[in-house]
């Protein structure tokens, strides 16, 4: 059996998946990633979980190895500043992993185009040439796919959606800037929103018994459903933000579908339909009535071990293309 093994690296831990050509998660293992402060320590504890994993499996084929991670470069195989890891400046992350695996194929990209990836081979975006995958976690991350191919851009780091200005001089943000899209639209966005929401009103919200520091906005979510009308404000006005700046995205790549992944996304038509609502209002007439906005394909599955696995199948097929 051909296997691709995706490796999800996140500030704190990382997941390895074994994952079969039809995109099932065969086995899953985790290690530290904190614990290293030394990326050659790390790769060599990442070399021995692979190898134990393969021993275990001699029916297993291994075809290459496809990573998701912060600030990662697919051109040049790098992990460059990334402000969450331990390992400072840039890493040649690829060119190391291959010293221990030198006949597979070995690629490299960041969170959300992984997420796109994921979504073009396994989800909902099967058979689609030109869409966007805008992923809505702690920040906001896009992957933007035109004609069937990620967009890399000439340094390898196109598609930064979440560092666009929604406001100049608005909310500060953690990449240093003021008023970035990720402060408006993702999880942690919402939570200040409902905040400022909850000071400037008098109106009767059970969210006033939560401290700030225990808010969730899946905690603003059930209010909601439950008929909260501050939290309803909080989910329009981030349904607004995201989909003028939606609008805008739509100009630059005209994309066909825009599929909503993360913890945010969980929430349905509550994000989706105020969303939709503003996108439409800031199209171009030529645009209008033409792009979807739903729901990730994987929203229940390992997206980022299943989208970095892809990495694999994807570069081997560029290959086979080129023969």
């Amino acid at each position: 059996m051909e296997i691709a093994i995706g490796i999800d690296i996140g500030g704190t831990n990382t997941v390895i998946g074994f994952v079969s050509k039809d995109g099932t998660c065969m086995v899953e293992k985790s290690a530290s990633t904190t614990q290293y402060a030394d990326c050659a320590d790390y790769l060599h504890t990442i070399n021995d979980i692979i190898l134990a994993e393969l021993a275990a499996h001699p029916e297993w084929k291994l075809c290459g190895i496809g990573i998701g991670a912060p600030n990662a470069n697919y051109h040049k195989g790098t992990i460059e500043e990334a402000p969450n890891l331990r390992w400072k400046g840039t890493v040649h992350f690829c060119n190391d992993l291959a010293a221990y695996f030198p006949d597979v194929t070995i690629a490299i990209t960041n969170d959300a185009n992984a997420a796109a990836m994921g979504e073009m081979i396994y989800g909902a975006a099967k058979g689609i040439t030109d869409f966007v995958v805008i992923t809505l976690g702690t920040g906001l991350g896009s992957g933007i796919v035109v004609n069937g191919d990620l967009l890399y851009g000439h340094d390898g780091f196109a598609g930064e959606v979440g560092h666009t200005t929604v406001f100049p001089n608005g909310r500060e943000c953690g990449c240093g800037k003021k008023g970035c899209l990720e402060t408006y639209a993702s999880a942690t966005a919402i939570v200040r929103t409902m905040s400022e929401i909850l000071c400037n009103s008098n109106k009767p919200s059970r969210l006033r018994d939560i401290p700030y520091n225990k808010m969730t906005a899946l905690e603003i979510e059930k209010a909601l459903k439950e008929g909260d009308e501050l939290a309803k404000e909080c989910y329009e006005y981030t349904g607004k933000i995201l989909g003028m700046k939606l609008a805008d995205l739509v100009c630059h790549t005209s994309p066909s579908h825009i599929f909503l992944f993360g913890g945010v996304a969980k929430a349905g038509d509550i994000i989706i339909a105020p969303t939709k609502r503003a996108m439409e209002e800031n199209l171009l007439p030529i645009f209008k009535n033409k792009i979807t906005i739903t729901q990730s394909g994987l929203l229940n599955e390992n997206a980022a071990v299943l989208g970095a696995s892809a990495l694999v199948w994807n570069e081997i097929a560029k290959k086979n293309n080129e023969k």
